[in-house]
C-alpha cells in the first residue's frame, strides 16, 4: 500500500517539485526587488537582515550562510 502523493518507490509527487520551482522564482523576485530598492536608496538596513525578513514573510527558509552570500551578491550587483 502506498501513501497518497507518493509513487511506489516513495518518491514525492510532482507537487513538491512545483513548490520548489515557485520558491526559487519567489526568492529571485525578492532578490530583484531588494536590488532595485538599494539602487533607489530605499534600503538603509543590513541587506542580509532585509533579505531574511522578506524570505520569512514569503515562507522561504535558507541557511544563514546562504542568506549572507546572496546578500553580498545583491549588494555587488546593485553597486554596478
Amino acid at each position: 500500500m502506498t501513501e497518497t502523493g507518493a509513487d511506489p518507490a516513495g518518491t514525492p509527487s510532482g507537487d513538491d517539485a512545483e513548490e520548489e520551482v515557485d520558491g526559487v522564482a519567489t526568492a529571485e523576485g525578492i532578490a530583484d526587488e531588494i536590488r532595485d530598492e538599494i539602487r533607489l536608496g530605499h534600503v538603509e538596513d543590513d541587506v542580509s537582515h532585509v533579505l531574511e525578513e522578506r524570505f520569512d514573510e514569503a515562507g522561504i527558509s535558507l541557511r544563514p550562510e546562504a542568506v549572507d552570500d546572496l546578500a553580498e551578491e545583491i549588494e555587488k550587483d546593485a553597486s554596478t
